[in-house]
Formats: structure tokens, sequence, C-alpha cells
């Protein structure tokens, strides 16, 4: 429910009042005493799907667009005909449960903070994801998700781009431009503190190797989802007036720890390691605005003067049309890194079943088989650790080379030509009683 104020000017009050009976909305009429060119204040509430059209029609018999006008929540409002109203804006499923564009706009302005608070909120989140990863605490890198500031810049770049607001667009726009770059650059400062204080002493190995780290090396194709989620989950919980705190977390959870992984991987000296997670990042930026513009401008917000419509009709389109191009291109790579785990699965497999035909005509039994990959953004397979048991009562069988040959021969074709080569098997052997 919303309550509404707007000033009527001289000469319109009959007209103004006889609109609000004609659609049902109880109001209340005060004087305007400021000596401006106005008559009164009116005072109605109604539902919030009905904030737009009531003042559209008001708009159209005279109140002025630019005039004060405030729009606030209503708790409680206790009225016969606004329950009717209610029902009629209920039963009509042209406005939906969405709010007013005016409503859209100043929602999508608060979002998007003052720039210090930008600033500072997203180093101190890039930061605290950082030392969440490096520690391996999902709790910490949550944490980081609650504090990042960018559901912001996301839902004004959107919503500047339906309502055609080209400052409000460009605002979003450079704020996620220069998010991405704070959180990249902060995460790489502080690991790069941190190595250098010896308070992580890792080689680039092994610090890769976190958990938390390794599992956004290689993204696929359900990071995608995970970002297009938050996109349209964040356009529909701005428009239809419900909280977008939730929504902001999980569209951080799409951002944060990604970058912060790239400022790792920088800090450390690899930064072909973290091209995945540096894609990963592109991708979904792309991807919550994508979805974002679509889902508004399916919700039918438009700009307010119908002149305006054309033009932004054809910049929404062309910014879809860019983003989508823009994510198909990259998508791709997220493509190619699922084919490449589903392939090093079967691959695994394939080396397992090697090794036992192998085995089969010896007394000596395979205890493990551990597949190692390269540490580019692919993932290839580039080694293989064979563990055998065999009998302490007797000797190791002499297997190495014609494992090698086996494995090998079962190995995929590799995806990058830099990747091309011998997999190298090691054979380990354990003695195994009984």
């Amino acid at each position: 429910m919303r309550l509404v104020q707007v000033l009527v000017p001289t000469g319109k009050r009959k007209t103004v009042l006889r609109t609000l009976d004609e659609e049902g909305v109880d109001y209340a009429v005060s004087e305007e005493t400021s000596g401006r060119d106005f008559v009164a204040v009116v005072t109605f509430p109604v539902p919030k799907e009905a904030v737009e059209p009531v003042l559209e029609r008001l708009r159209e018999v005279g109140v002025e667009r630019d005039a004060y006008t405030v729009v606030v929540n209503a708790e409680t409002v206790a009225s016969t005909r606004f329950d009717q109203l209610q029902e009629k804006y209920q039963e009509d499923e042209e406005n939906g449960d969405r709010i007013s564009r005016d409503e859209l706009a100043a929602k999508a302005n608060d979002l998007a903070p003052s720039l210090p608070t930008f600033v500072i909120m997203t180093v101190i989140s890039a930061v605290v994801a950082t030392a969440g990863l490096l520690l391996n605490s999902a709790a910490v890198v949550v944490g980081s998700m609650v504090i990042a500031p960018l559901v912001g810049p996301a839902m004004a770049a959107s919503v500047g781009t339906v309502v055609d607001d080209d400052e409000m667009f460009i605002r979003g726009v450079r704020l996620q431009g220069l998010g991405g770059v704070l959180a990249v650059g902060s995460a790489a400062l502080f690991a790069l503190i941190l190595k250098e204080g010896g308070a992580v002493p890792l080689s680039s190995p092994e610090v890769l190797a976190i958990p938390e780290v390794s599992e956004r090396l290689s993204p696929d194709v359900l990071s995608l989802a995970i970002a297009l989620g938050a996109g349209a989950a964040g356009a529909v919980s701005l428009s239809s007036g419900v909280s977008t705190a939730l929504v902001g977390v999980m569209i951080a959870a799409a951002l944060v720890p990604p970058t912060a992984v790239v400022g790792i991987g920088i800090a450390w000296g690899t930064p072909e390691s973290v091209v995945g997670s540096a894609i990963l990042v592109l991708v979904n930026f792309l991807s919550v605005n994508f979805v974002a513009i679509a889902v508004l401008w399916q919700q039918g917000y438009r700009p307010e003067r119908w002149i305006r419509r054309g033009k932004a009709r054809r910049t929404t389109l062309f910014r879809i049309a860019a983003l989508g191009l823009g994510l198909l291109v990259l998508s791709s790579f997220l493509g190619t890194v699922t084919y490449t785990t589903y392939r090093n699965s079967g691959f695994k497999a394939d080396a397992r079943m090697a090794v036992q035909d192998v085995l089969e005509d010896t007394d000596a039994r395979l205890l493990e088989i551990t597949v190692e990959h390269d540490g580019g953004p692919l993932q290839e397979p580039a080694s293989v650790v064979v563990t055998v048991g065999y009998d302490p009562w007797g000797d190791p069988p002499q297997v190495q080379a014609e494992l090698t040959e086996r494995i090998n021969a079962v190995a995929p074709e590799p995806l990058s030509p830099w990747d091309a080569g011998e997999i190298d098997v090691e054979v380990r052997y354990v003695a195994v009683s009984g």
C-alpha cells in the first residue's frame, strides 16, 4: 500500500477530485498556502499497483509532471473503498504486481550508494572475501557477500536503460566498472601483503589448491545459471517493492569471490591460473545486467513521455543485443570447461580400467589412482599417480612402461595447443600383506 501526496494546480481542483472519485479513491484535501500556483494538496491511499495508473490519470487532467509528489509506504488502510480498489487492481493483470515507474527509479537511485561509501564497502568486502578464501572458510566468504554494495549499480544501470535515464545508466555502469577494478586490486594488494609478510607461506600450487579457491578456477555453465538467476531476482524484487537485501547477497555471491580469486592469482604471480575466474567475473557482470534489463522491459516499464519511448526501445534492444553477444562469446568458455570436466571424469575411469587390465596378470592390485591437472583454465590432465599394492614377500611388478603407454593411449586430445604432450605417469608401490 502507498500513500500519495500531490499538489493541485490553480483551476484544476474540481477536475482532480472528480478524477479521483471516478477511480474510486479515498482522499483528503488540504489548502496550499505557499503563494505559488497551487491551490491544494491532495493525499490519498492506493495499492502499489495503482500508483502509476492513478498518477497518469491525474497528469492527463492537469497535475504537473514535475510538481511536488510524494509516495510513501502505508502500513494499514481501513476503508471500504480502498478494499474495492485493491480488488480491482489485483484482478487487473495489465499492470501486474509492480511498483510505479517513479518509485522504481527512486529505489534504484537509493540502491546505488554515494561514491565514498561504495569504495569503502567494496574494498572491505574484497579484503574479507580474500581472507575467507585463504582460510578456506565458507562462512567468512558469505560474510563478504553481505556487505558488498554491488546490487545497486547493476539495478541502476538496468532501470536507467528502460526508463531512458542516461544519467542513471552511466552512473550504474561506472560504479560497476569501478567496483570490479577496486575488488580485484584490493584483493591482490591484501593477498600480496599476506604473502610477503609470511602470514600465508604457501607456494602458488598450494594456494590454488585451497578448496574455496580451486572451485572458482574452472567455472562451468552452472555459474552462468547463478548469475542469470541473481539478475532476474534483483529486477523482480526491485519492481515488486520487496527488499533487495537478500538478492544483493546472491548477486554478490556471483561477483565477489571470483574477483578475490583473481587478486590472489595476481599476488602469487600466476595470473594465467585465474583466467577462468576473470572470465567468470565478466560473465556474471554481463549476465546480471542482461537479464535485469530484459525483465524490467518485459514488465512494462517505459519512459514517462511517449515521445521518448521509441528511443528507449531502440536503446534497450541494442544494449540487450550487445550484452547477449558478449555473454554468448564468453559463455563459450564456460561450456568448454564443462565439456573438459566431463571428459576428464571419463579419462579417470578409462585410466583406472587400463591399470586394472595391466595388473590383472600379476599378484599386485590397484590401491588408488589420482589424476593431476595443469594450472590452466581448462584443467587438462597433466600427470597420473598410480598406487599399486603388492605382496611384501615378493618383488613389485615392473609395470611402469606398460602403464605409461596404456594410460596415454586412453588420454583425451588436449584442447589447448600448449598442453599437447605425453601425460606423466608415476607408479608408487606399497607393500600390502593379506
